[in-house]
């Protein structure tokens, strides 16, 4: 019915934010809260819980709410409803469907990764949409994403599908927290952006910036050490892009998050790495384009996953159908 609504939640590291989101995609209540993330699990959960009170406090939009979807910081599993987010780590093995159904009653819950809630939503508003075979991009504090397959968004059996920040690029390269070596994330994340330039000699202006966002600056400004550092970033996106065009030939793919702001400083050299990488006669026509979804893509596309999965493995069913 088009009065029917979706309770979204966009969970990370630093804030959790809510929304109520029409079938059109707009959304007409939002709430945030910051993620207690040093805290243990009880106290994370009770800040999700607040943003669902937020939501509900609206009782006659809430009414017209038909089913809940959640874009986690990762991993998640899907198919148990359980996340790890490794910036979160009083959650580990934390039930998180399981816990939002006690708060929602009989509403279905879904659950997905960020990145593909991030992909949902480029797909069905976005920079992807009328694509068939796109990868979805977040780079930022780290680096997500998803695939979109045959016109359908595949989160895979877990809800990672497409977790492009954990390919190995570099194989004698930096360990990575998530135990291997020289990946995506570990060389094209901002925070890592902004450190290869720091060992190499740049150094932040008086206001002593030293984000990925300064060494942006910086790059434009002229500095090479700076633009030296997202050079290897691009390079990194690039080789990773190009094996996932390799393995599921997809036609483009968009970037979102933090470190895509820094614009052509960023996608100019990536455009130039992708020639090198992409070689294959299936992949040369390969785009990459910037994310148009911006800071509501989690949200929205929680919305856009919970409508496409509801009632698949994965979603937790209403209470009174158990």
């Amino acid at each position: 019915m088009h009065n029917d609504l979706v309770a979204a939640l966009d969970i990370g590291g630093t804030k959790i934010a809510g929304a109520l989101v029409g079938g059109g995609g707009e959304i007409l209540r939002r709430c945030r809260r910051p993620t207690p993330a040093r805290e243990d699990g009880a106290t994370v959960m009770a800040a999700v819980r607040a943003v669902l009170d937020d939501l509900a406090a609206d009782a006659p939009l809430w009414e017209r709410v038909i089913r809940l979807g959640i874009g986690s910081a990762g991993p998640v599993d899907a198919s148990t409803g359980v996340v790890s987010p490794v910036n979160v780590p009083g959650w580990r093995d934390f039930p998180l469907v399981d816990e939002v159904g006690l708060a929602v009653g009989a509403l279905p819950v879904v659950l997905v990764g960020d990145g593909v809630a991030m992909t949902a939503a480029e797909h069905w508003l976005g920079a992807a949409r009328g694509r068939a075979n796109a990868l979805c991009m977040v780079v930022s504090t780290g680096v997500g994403g998803g695939l979109v397959l045959g016109g359908r968004l595949h989160p895979g059996p877990t809800g990672n599908a497409g977790h492009i920040g954990h390919i190995s690029v570099d194989l004698d390269g930096d360990p990575c927290p998530c135990g291997s070596r020289g990946c995506v994330e570990r060389i094209a994340s901002g925070p890592n952006i902004a450190r290869r330039a720091l060992e190499n000699g740049w150094r932040p202006g008086p206001e002593g910036d030293a984000t990925a966002a300064a060494v942006a600056r910086a790059a434009r400004a002229g500095d090479p050490v700076a633009s030296a550092s997202f050079e290897r970033a691009a390079r990194a996106l690039a080789a990773g892009i190009a094996a996932t065009a390799a393995l599921v030939e997809i036609e483009t793919a968009v970037i979102g998050g933090g470190v895509a702001g820094a614009g052509e400083v960023l996608f100019a050299p990536l455009r130039r790495a992708l020639s090198d990488y992409a070689t294959l006669s299936f992949v040369r026509g390969l785009e990459v384009v910037p994310a148009r979804m911006g800071a509501d893509a989690g949200l929205v596309g929680a919305a856009a996953a919970a409508q496409a999965f509801s009632g698949a493995v994965g979603a937790r069913p209403p209470a009174s159908s158990v």
